[in-house]
């Protein structure tokens, strides 16, 4: 991999794939419920964004969409723009789900990924299995914190899907 500022798309690439699990008290129709119902889905996904600046939508089903756009500030400095699109392949109600997505920060498509979410069954609760295959077109330094980035950003929203499974009000 080569070290250079993101500024483009490069022909090279970095592919990947991660497994996340988590256990939850939920039963999977509740699990997929807040993946499902727009209302629900806004109380624990999102991407970094100043509330002026958020927006979402969702269309859960096959051949459906979710977009979200958001402008963020960064410690570093300036401002980014993000935008996060993605296209449902497949849903088994409270089963899986599974869809493609894109990350754009500033104009530049940073990486495309397939996520497969499976609820499983679990006492009377849900082992949820997040597996993610991504391809990074564009990157900072060697990629490996933008890998990490992903990995620990995707964890980061299973805790706030976990936290809005809990709160019941």
């Amino acid at each position: 991999m080569n070290s250079r500022p993101l500024t483009e798309v490069t022909p090279v690439t970095i592919h990947g794939s991660f497994t996340l699990t988590l256990d939850l008290a939920a039963p999977p129709a509740r699990v997929y419920t807040a993946y499902a119902d727009p209302a629900q889905r806004r109380r624990w996904f999102r991407i970094p964004s100043t509330p002026e600046h958020a927006s979402h939508e969702l269309d859960f089903r096959v051949g459906g969409h979710e977009l979200a756009r958001g402008l963020f500030a960064p410690a570093a400095g300036g401002e980014e723009s993000l935008e996060y699109r993605s296209a449902f392949w497949d849903i088994v109600p409270d089963e899986r789900v599974v869809f493609s997505y894109a990350v754009t920060v500033n104009d530049i498509r940073r990486w495309v990924s397939l996520v497969t979410i499976e609820l499983c069954p679990q006492d009377a609760g849900t082992h949820l299995r997040h597996t993610e295959h991504y391809v990074f077109l564009a990157w900072t330094g060697d990629g490996r914190n933008d890998v990490a980035h992903l990995k620990g950003g995707t964890r980061l929203q299973l805790n706030g899907l976990l936290a809005a499974l809990s709160d019941r009000s």
